[in-house]
């Protein structure tokens, strides 16, 4: 599968990576200590408080969830192509991730907890617009599916199975993105407070129209 994705897809996987690292890193920091990127340490919290805690943090807590579902659900319905092909509206979704990301930002200086959900619908959709693509080979928005195919690798080298290079570079290339994102996004939440949601709005931006440009050309 990694053999028949683009050369371009190490560049866009980094970027995404570094997007998603630097969006949790501000959600840890920032959203009451709670990841957005992934889901697993969110819906734990659920587990526990359905006897520790209010009414009202098990609707936040469900409220988070239940976000990044729908941005995971617009891209499923956004994305008709088949996987490895590409499509007309990845430029679209990135556009509509920078907007979410936005929408976080305002909500989160006001101190609005809606501010958790744009930001969790946007990891949402931008992890099912990558899974889409790649056929649930490369997932930006978390690590433990890239350390568990990682450590499959190894297993395999283990017992005399040929080691996949480019596969395992471009885990590699995801697992630097990401902690790059989580650095950059901690430095700026630190300089300027949720201001620092910027960064990866503008990076969002900045890679949609590039994959617009690319399509253009590719199709001109």
């Amino acid at each position: 599968m990694i053999s028949k994705l683009p050369k371009w897809v190490e560049y866009g996987a980094f970027s995404l990576a570094l997007v998603a690292g630097s969006v949790n890193a501000i959600a840890l920091l920032g959203f009451e200590h709670q990841a957005v990127s992934h889901l697993s340490g969110t819906a734990t919290l659920l587990g526990s408080a359905l006897f520790d805690s209010s009414y009202k943090s098990l609707l936040h807590l469900a409220g988070i969830l239940l976000s990044f579902v729908i941005g995971s659900t617009f891209s499923g319905f956004m994305l008709t192509d088949t996987s490895l092909k590409l499509g007309r509206f990845y430029d679209l979704l990135l556009t509509i991730e920078a907007f979410l990301l936005l929408g976080a930002m305002y909500f989160l200086l006001g101190n609005h907890p809606m501010g958790h959900y744009f930001a969790s619908a946007a990891c949402g959709l931008q992890n099912a617009l990558v899974t889409t693509y790649s056929g649930a080979v490369i997932r930006t928005t978390h690590l433990t599916g890239i350390f568990t195919d990682l450590g499959i690798m190894i297993g395999g080298v283990l017992r005399g199975k040929a080691f996949d290079k480019r596969k395992a570079l471009l885990f590699v290339i995801v697992v630097i993105g990401f902690v790059l994102g989580g650095a950059l996004g901690a430095f700026l939440f630190h300089q300027i407070s949720f201001y620092a949601l910027l960064m990866p709005t503008c990076m969002c931006f900045f890679l949609a129209m590039l994959y617009r440009v690319y399509r253009m050309r590719l199709n001109g």
